[in-house]
């Protein structure tokens, strides 16, 4: 018979990492009123993107099978580290990810330096190019992801559209000063993942469903060409300011490969200007 020591369970473990959190950590204002010294249900349920009353369940033990998406949601929301994001896949009775699999966990660290950019435009792909991750300053300049499926939320989809399918990632029109160049170095780097994770079968079926669909991919793959895709440039025609042109940065971490894409103007410039009003202004109404 299998037993379980006090405190040790799913609900009970997910609750003490949420008690120990912060606000300050997910750049949560700190009122004076405030009672919880942690994150509040409510507010690990938006961070996770899920429903208050899951969350509840969960820690009440009512629910204690979540799906491995809803696991690697509340483990970046939670900040853990590698060793507790293995143990909350575990007490979800899934097993977690091996070594040679794209891996979708923000480490705390990364997490810290994140929520500390401010409004500046940031998001966070993993080594397959799925976002997993993004502030209130790149909704604002791109439009708000949420309202597209998980699944879809890649930039190589987005890039290599099958069937002429809408773009997922930004919801006004962008263009690149080289766009061969970025279409080129996106299916290098996706080449290169597939040498660091031969095992993930997401990469592979990513990969498997665009040289199918969409010749311009299957055209560039065949070439061979392995790198990484570090900078560009970009302008976002934005409905609210009008056009801002932004310098792309990718900034790549350690051994997960994740891409911290950072979007930022030219100081001083009207660009800038325009940046700081999309971000102040948010996202527009009707999107």
């Amino acid at each position: 018979m299998e037993t379980t020591p006090p405190g040790a369970g799913l609900g009970a473990t997910i609750r003490a990492w949420r008690d120990r959190l912060p606000p300050s950590a997910v750049a949560l204002p700190v009122r004076p009123a405030r009672r919880a010294t942690g994150l509040r249900r409510e507010e690990l349920a938006e961070l996770a993107g899920v429903s208050v009353d899951y969350v509840v369940r969960l820690e009440q033990g009512r629910a204690t099978t979540p799906s491995a998406q809803v696991v690697a949601s509340l483990a970046r929301a939670l900040q853990l580290s590698a060793a507790e994001r293995d143990h909350l896949y575990r007490l979800a009775r899934l097993v977690p990810p091996a070594d040679g699999t794209v891996r979708d966990h923000i480490p705390p660290g990364v997490h810290r330096v994140l929520t500390r950019l401010g409004d500046v435009a940031v998001a966070v792909f993993a080594a397959d190019w799925q976002l997993i991750w993004w502030n209130h300053g790149w909704a604002a300049l791109l439009g708000d992801p949420s309202s597209s499926p998980p699944h879809l939320r890649n930039f190589a989809r987005d890039r290599f559209p099958l069937d002429g399918g809408p773009a997922r990632l930004a919801l006004w029109p962008v263009t690149e000063s080289d766009r061969d160049g970025t279409d080129a170095a996106v299916v290098s780097d996706l080449r290169r993942a597939t040498g660091r994770f031969p095992r993930d079968a997401r990469l592979a079926e990513l990969i498997r469903v665009l040289n199918a669909g969409n010749p311009r991919f299957a055209e560039l793959w065949a070439t061979g060409a392995v790198a990484a895709h570090r900078e560009d440039h970009k302008t976002i025609r934005h409905p609210s300011v009008g056009p801002v042109t932004v310098d792309c940065d990718v900034l790549t971490d350690g051994d997960s490969e994740l891409k911290i894409v950072i979007m930022t103007a030219a100081p001083g410039s009207q660009d800038e200007t325009k940046l700081r009003l999309a971000a102040v202004a948010g996202q527009p109404a009707g999107h």
